[in-house]
């Protein structure tokens, strides 16, 4: 089973029913594949979901996917500091290595650096590529 990290612009951009991105939040609570989630990915899917959508909207969403049988909580005991154009995102990589993760699904640009790294590798796919792996299953 595919193991993810998702960046809080694929959540956003999954959120509603009439996205055409919605399949990746439907996919998931299927059991389809997992993700991987820490405090401060959680904590931020909070903020950025309240600030687009309403504090109801963030609350219902974070209770689902800690209900999730698939989302896994994981710590982070170190940081690699790989992100450096923005150091917040870090925190997603530091996730995706330290949980050994498939992918890191995201359409930050700021990623793209980890595509020149050598070690540790850590995958990324933008969300369109994303979806269709997930068509693919």
């Amino acid at each position: 089973m595919i193991r993810a990290v998702l960046d809080t612009n694929i959540i956003i951009a999954s959120l509603f029913s009439l996205s055409p991105y919605h399949r990746i939040l439907s996919d998931l609570f299927l059991n389809k594949y997992i993700i991987i989630v820490t405090n401060d990915i959680l904590l931020e899917y909070e903020e950025k979901i309240a600030e687009k959508f309403g504090k109801e909207a963030a609350n219902a969403t974070l209770e689902a996917l800690l209900q999730s049988n698939s989302v896994i909580k994981t710590e982070v005991f170190f940081t690699l500091f790989l992100v450096k154009a923005d150091p917040d995102d870090n925190k997603f990589s530091d996730a995706a290595f330290s949980s050994n993760a498939d992918l890191l699904v995201t359409n930050d640009r700021h990623f793209n650096i980890l595509k020149q790294i050598s070690f540790p590798v850590i995958k990324t796919i933008d969300i369109d590529g994303f979806l269709k792996m997930l068509t693919n299953l």
